[in-house]
């Protein structure tokens, strides 16, 4: 009984040894072989340079007279024929570890973050980063965290806001997606949601493997665009996450730059920081018709001339506007933790030239500026008059951009102008004096650009 039991044991450890001798045999041999290719290579290749030789060179290593000989003959045309060969051979098997490693080398992995309020331009900034195929683009993703936390504005409440959207923020740039599961309602269930906002503004979300099968059982509120996918499988989100080079975030959500200190040390990221601004005066205008509700009181002021505005109204608006001068105040002074990862960038600089400040953005960023998205710029820049929407990204940016002043009542401008006034100055934006002034074509609202915008 003992020798039947240990058969068995016997026979399996007798398998297991022939299959690891003949893994060893299989890479031996194939070591075996590569080493007696490069040997008969370096022999043919000596003796080809041999034959090379002129027929004088090779009479005087032979102590012999020359004598006339064919410029070419037969054995000499073949090895050089397979000399050629051997050659191409090798630069074939280059071409081929250089496509399976990458045309070029990506280089360090970048963490972009695109800081701006509402309003702004940056949905059509973010675009520029959305487009690029090597970059994991979110579109606010913390969005869910404002939706589900709620802080009250000023003091304690608007630093722990602020610690909140920092801390979120760092686990999504190291492709921690499961951070956003926390505030998502409803909850996912098994790693899947057909609630996550705005689905659709980043490409990343929307294509393979992270578009898996439709479901009609299932309503997503926010779905992709150009095809439709199932629910949102975070698990699939943050393996895409990781597969891409580069990391880049659009956000509307963090005013306070001096919070991004531990971000921007932290050692597992490299993130460059790109503050978007726009004049304030166009900031109102905008907001006025894109969230009508929330400044009925604007309207009705400006239109009936009823009760003046209420001061809480206008002290939010400057309380916006110095969080953002103080934001730009900071990088521009390049403290050292700063420097190298900080752009202050105008949209109506943007609007006028595209792709001269995408291609700024880029180098500053360190990513390389691909044809995709030189394409999607020139394309979506050049869009008919009544072609905008609200919420669009595709606008004729060139005449788009000041279109705001024919529109908005002076008197709105001049609380703008009375609140916002050091933020105007710190960025180039000019005061009007009447109401002529602002709606003079031929009166420019900007100074130039600061070239030490960039820090």
């Amino acid at each position: 009984m003992e020798i039947r039991r240990a058969l068995p044991q016997d026979f399996r450890e007798l398998l297991h040894c022939v299959k690891m001798r003949s893994k060893y045999a299989i890479l031996l041999v194939f070591v075996v072989g590569l080493v007696i290719i490069e040997k008969e290579n370096n022999f043919i290749s000596r003796v080809s340079d041999k034959l090379k030789q002129s027929p004088q060179a090779l009479a005087e290593a032979n102590g012999t007279d020359a004598s006339p000989a064919p410029a070419e003959n037969g054995s000499l045309a073949s090895l050089r024929e397979l000399d050629a060969a051997f050659s191409r051979l090798r630069s074939h098997l280059r071409n081929v570890t250089l496509q399976l490693a990458g045309d070029e080398d990506p280089g360090p992995r970048r963490h972009v973050l695109l800081m701006a309020t509402t309003r702004t331009g940056s949905s059509f900034v973010g675009e520029f980063f959305n487009q690029q195929g090597s970059i994991f683009y979110l579109f606010e993703p913390l969005w869910h965290i404002e939706r589900t936390v709620t802080f009250e504005p000023g003091g304690a409440n608007a630093v722990g806001s602020a610690l909140v959207y920092r801390d979120v923020l760092k686990q999504l740039l190291l492709c921690d997606l499961y951070i956003l599961e926390s505030f998502i309602s409803p909850a996912p269930e098994g790693h899947l949601t057909p609630f996550m906002f705005r689905r659709g503004s980043s490409r990343s979300l929307c294509e393979e493997p992270v578009c898996t099968p439709s479901s009609k059982k299932v309503f997503e509120k926010y779905h992709c665009k150009n095809r439709r996918c199932g629910p949102l499988n975070i698990t699939l989100a943050a393996e895409a996450c990781r597969r891409k080079q580069h990391v880049a975030l659009k956000t509307v959500r963090i005013r306070q730059l001096e919070f991004l200190q531990p971000l921007v040390e932290d050692p597992r990221l490299d993130v460059r920081i790109i503050q978007l601004v726009r004049d304030p005066r166009a900031v109102l205008a905008s907001r006025i018709v894109a969230f009508s509700g929330k400044y009925e009181t604007w309207k009705k002021w400006a239109s009936e001339g009823e009760a003046p505005l209420r001061e809480e109204e206008v002290q939010r608006l400057r309380g916006n506007c110095e969080s953002i001068r103080l934001s730009a105040e900071l990088g521009l002074r390049r403290p050292e933790w700063l420097r190298g990862r900080y752009m202050l960038v105008r949209y109506e600089d943007v609007a006028q030239a595209p792709l001269q400040k995408a291609e700024e953005m880029y180098r500053f960023a360190g990513l390389p500026l691909t044809p995709q998205v030189e394409e999607w710029i020139s394309k979506n820049t050049q869009a008919p008059r009544d072609g905008s929407g609200v919420y669009s990204t595709r606008k004729n940016s060139s005449e788009q951009f000041e279109k705001w002043r024919f529109s908005i009542p002076f008197k709105l401008a001049q609380v703008v102008q009375d609140a916002c006034a050091p933020a105007m100055r710190l960025f180039g934006y000019k005061l009007a004096s009447s109401p002529a002034a602002l709606a003079n074509r031929s009166f420019s609202l900007l100074e130039e650009a600061q070239s030490s915008w960039v820090t």
